[in-house]
Order: structure tokens, then sequence, then C-alpha cells
């Protein structure tokens, strides 16, 4: 058994798939979230400003599904270059505490609508 879960603080799904799905086991699988707004505006050039933008929207749909960063088990950081990992890294720490997620980080040769950064995640109840 699967539930759709749909905030509408985040972005809308621009594609065929959902922004998170609750699972039976409790598990909710977020999709990659990139630096939309709410309104599917990029929320701006620079690699900071996106990756606010891409964790409030995290926060968004895990507290539509009545979570927050604390549930959160598993991350993937997907980015344009590697070299920006610290800049990530450290705006990642604003919103995770220990015990931290486990976390891959990949470099992309390119993301939907050329942003610099994507995360997907899941968390659990």
């Amino acid at each position: 058994m699967k539930e759709e879960i749909c905030s509408e603080n985040a972005p809308q799904p621009i594609g065929p798939y959902s922004q998170a799905v609750r699972a039976v086991g409790n598990f909710v699988f977020i999709s990659g979230q990139i630096p939309l707004d709410a309104t599917g505006n990029l929320a701006g050039a620079d690699l900071s400003s996106q990756t606010h933008q891409v964790l409030k929207n995290l926060g968004a749909i895990l507290d539509k599904s009545g979570l927050s960063y604390s549930n959160v088990v598993k991350t993937t950081v997907f980015i344009k270059d590697m070299n920006d990992f610290p800049v990530i890294n450290s705006i990642y720490a604003q919103y995770f505490e220990k015990v931290f997620p486990a976390r891959s980080t990949v470099e992309i040769s390119r993301l939907p609508k050329d942003v610099l950064v994507e995360i997907e995640a899941i968390a659990v109840y």
C-alpha cells in the first residue's frame, strides 16, 4: 500500500512523479527537490540560495507528512560541480542534526532546469 503526499508549500511535480510517497512500514520517499519555490520560480542563480530552497522544499514536504528533518534517514545529493560540495555541506548542516541521515553525493552533468543542486530523501515515522 502507498499514499501520495503533496504539499502546496513546495513546487508541484513537473512530470509523472509524486513529491513524496508514504509506503507500508512507515517510510516516506521524497522525490528529488530542485530550487523552485512553491510558485515554480527559480529561487536564485547562486548555489547558496538554491541549496536553501531545496532544503526548504524538503521541509515543506516533511511537514505535510507530519515529519521533520529529524525523521530523515537517507538523502542523495546531486550537484553540478563537486567543488561546490563544501558550500552545500555547510548549508545542509543547518537543517539536519545528529544523528545525521546517511548520505550519498553525486556529481552530475546536468539537472532539471539547469539548476545547481537537487536532493532526494527517505524519512521514517
